[in-house]
């Protein structure tokens, strides 16, 4: 069906898409299905859209569901909705045919749940409301420039008013041998500051509190917490490294050496050795210009939206009752305090 998306000229997409389908002799002949369609009319009807169909072969009734019909533009517009991989569950003939049902399954139910009024269900009407903002914010994609269209002296006058951004720090590898107290912490320090890495893995597997320096992982890499860059850099954090822990890598000397003290965080108590390291380094222009121009592009269709909801906040001027608000109250699990 994909090819049905793609169809040209537009007369043989009609014709591909009810063979592909596989309908009924009956429903074939209903559908204008019989031998090649007749050329569409001249003029501004005939043209075909991008869809690869002309209003005329969008308008055919693929299918009848009570007074409700589903058509050839309909169909092919629940293709153009999917993404490429979707459609690829496409390809047979039979499974299109199930796109259908599905389609139908889908009106039916809408439909029935419109009757019983679960349309007028707050959280369903909001629902409905935020598809059709997105819908409508598709508006400020057309003609949006892509990565591609932002010109190479934005590329560069952004790197330069931005350096900062593209001076990579260098980061840090640690390993960590984690106990429940200062005491047992302190006692094996001892020990783990003259261990090679092989030594301080089997340290790690016989001392280590934490579950997870006991995986089955080589020996060399228990206790291995992966790279941190320093302090202060958001880019460099890691859930799995307390930020004392993560202080602490940054104070010693040299890679294969142990911190010569214990690192007490969140109850628990570290011995932490600096395992490798990659330099810093400064990203070119030419490093750092795909990530350049896909932000260029998205803060430019972010303006073209912004400027689309302020229009219209100047056509419907918004009044807020603070009094009202003020009033709502949020209820909270007791916990909820202790987690932020």
């Amino acid at each position: 069906m994909s090819r049905l998306v793609r169809a040209a000229p537009a007369p043989s997409a009609v014709f591909a898409a009810c063979v592909a389908l596989g309908t009924i002799a009956a429903g074939a002949a209903s559908l204008g299905c019989k031998g090649t369609p007749s050329s569409p009319a001249q003029g501004d009807s005939g043209t075909a859209s991008s869809d690869g169909l002309t209003p005329e072969q969008s308008a055919q009734v693929l299918a009848r569901v009570g007074d409700r019909t589903i058509t050839l533009g309909d169909y092919v517009a629940a293709f153009r909705h999917m993404d490429q991989f979707d459609r690829l569950r496409y390809e047979a003939p039979e499974r299109r045919r199930e796109l259908l049902g599905e389609m139908i399954d889908v009106m039916l139910l809408a439909d029935e749940a419109r009757a019983q009024g679960y349309d007028k269900d707050p959280i369903t009407e909001q629902e409905i409301r935020e598809i059709l903002r997105d819908a409508y914010l598709d508006k400020a994609r057309e003609g949006a420039p892509t990565p591609a269209d932002i010109p190479a002296d934005e590329v560069r006058a952004y790197y330069d008013a931005h350096r900062a951004d593209f001076h990579d720090p260098e980061r840090r590898r640690l390993s960590v041998i984690v106990l429940s107290s200062q005491s047992a912490a302190t006692s094996v320090l001892e020990t783990a500051k003259k261990t090679t890495a092989a030594q301080w893995g089997e340290i790690v597997r016989a001392k280590s509190a934490d579950a997870h320096a006991k995986a089955n992982v080589p020996v060399d890499l228990a206790g291995d917490l992966g790279f941190v860059s320093p302090p202060g850099d958001d880019r460099g954090t890691s859930t799995q490294v307390p930020e004392e822990v993560r202080a602490g890598v940054f104070e010693i000397a040299a890679v294969g050496d142990v911190l010569p003290r214990v690192v007490a965080s969140g109850g628990k108590f570290y011995i932490v050795r600096f395992t490798s390291k990659a330099d810093a380094r400064d990203r070119s222009v030419t490093d750092a210009e795909r990530s350049i121009r896909v932000k260029l592009a998205q803060e430019k269709l972010h303006a073209r939206q912004e400027e689309l909801i302020d229009d219209l906040r100047k056509q419907y001027p918004v009044q807020i009752d603070e009094a009202a608000l003020a009033t709502v109250k949020v209820d909270l699990p007791p916990d909820a305090g202790s987690a932020r």
